[in-house]
């Protein structure tokens, strides 16, 4: 759980549409946002770029299946032999009029909903029952949350309820030209060599439907730049850090290698 101050520089963001306007829309109207995408998208970079530029703090939950309610509201805690309560990273958020974002929410346990339905409608409220206090949330508070739709299955499903408390944004994967130019800058690989290894991912991507769950993400394509950049060999660069990640499977492995092959054949 991590916290962002607007003191930190910009993070860079290659904005694909209006998705800059609409989260600035719903900041400054109090709307919830939810962020939907594959892996590795965009979808944080997104958010985080969003608060600095806003000069907006922000706090980050990467939710799992054994984050609770507590985890995100607070607890009491034992502190020099005294008990002691501390908010948890929502908690803060409500306080302080900050962007509050939930990565993967859908993994979170189904208490988590209970706690965000009050703060996604009219009465934009906190509850912590532990304490008695009942939290207004100010002007500048902001609920956002992602999850990845091509993993959801029948016990990690986001209800319509829930769903449809939020705005919502697709992402995907950005086009080839976008794509090269973020991957330059962020691994500082020359745009000739970063345009094959994009190439790659589209083809990869083409190929999820078959025996991969999800095509390479851009964050993959960055690391392999990063390493290539750094002075890896091409091929090892691609191994540890597209082969190795995106599969277990022997055959689909070799595949992978033969288009890379391709490609850089």
């Amino acid at each position: 759980m991590n916290a962002v101050t607007p003191e930190m520089n910009i993070p860079h963001y290659q904005p694909t549409g209006r998705e800059c306007e609409l989260f600035e829309m719903a900041q400054s109207n109090g709307l919830p946002l939810l962020l939907k995408g594959p892996t590795g998208c965009g979808k944080t970079r997104f958010v985080e770029h969003m608060a600095a530029r806003m000069g907006r703090p922000l706090y980050t939950v990467a939710c799992h299946d054994d984050l609770s309610a507590a985890d995100l509201i607070g607890r009491y805690l034992l502190r020099g032999g005294e008990t002691e309560w501390v908010d948890g990273p929502l908690t803060r958020a409500v306080r302080e009029g900050a962007i509050c974002y939930l990565d993967e929410v859908v993994e979170a346990r189904k208490d988590v909903t209970v706690v965000l339905h009050p703060l996604t409608d009219t009465r934009r409220t906190l509850m912590i029952d532990r304490t008695g206090e009942e939290l207004i949330a100010p002007p500048g508070f902001m609920l956002v949350a992602s999850y990845n739709p091509g993993y959801q299955n029948v016990l990690k499903r986001m209800k319509p309820s829930t769903r449809q408390r939020f705005l919502s944004l697709t992402f995907d994967f950005p086009d080839q030209e976008t794509e090269i130019a973020v991957v330059t800058t962020e691994s500082g690989l020359d745009v000739a060599r970063v345009t094959p290894l994009v190439r790659l991912g589209g083809h990869i991507r083409k190929l999820s439907g078959m025996d991969l769950e999800e095509g390479v993400s851009t964050r993959l394509l960055i690391y392999a730049a990063t390493l290539i950049a750094k002075g890896m060999p091409i091929d090892q660069a691609l191994e540890v850090a597209i082969v190795e990640p995106l599969t277990d499977d022997a055959d689909v492995q070799t595949a992978l290698r033969d288009l890379i092959a391709t490609i850089y054949g």
